[in-house]
């Protein structure tokens, strides 16, 4: 079954961390990494941009309205993913808990279904 992990942090953080900080949060993020691609696990991951570059569109009335910024007020932002191939969803759950992320922020780990849905 292939599993989002989505990380969610506040824009920026990272840049607060002492150097020695970042070399360990860095330092783990490449550990999880290496070892989830040498199991096969790891499909695919990406950090997304600066929150300040989002652009939101809602259609109303027919007619789209494009605003900058995210869509939610909140410190926190959608800022990446991770998306894996784990047997079972307790395994993708422990993956989500050994990233750094999760210790500051939040992991959000969603079922990915495939074209049919019918895995819901």
């Amino acid at each position: 079954m292939k599993y989002m992990l989505m990380i969610y942090n506040r824009s920026g953080f990272t840049q607060e961390l002492s150097e020695e900080q970042q070399n360990e949060l860095f330092g783990r993020v490449d550990s999880i990494l290496a070892e989830l691609t040498e199991s096969g696990e790891l499909l695919g991951t990406e950090a997304l941009a600066d929150p300040a570059q989002t652009k939101t569109v809602r259609v109303r009335d027919g007619v789209p309205v494009v605003t900058d910024g995210p869509y939610i007020e909140a410190k926190e932002q959608f800022a990446g993913y991770l998306l894996l191939e784990c047997e079972t969803p307790e395994r993708a759950i422990d993956i989500a808990a050994r990233w750094p992320d999760a210790e500051y922020w939040a992991m959000e780990v969603r079922p990915v279904m495939t074209a049919g849905g019918t895995e819901m």
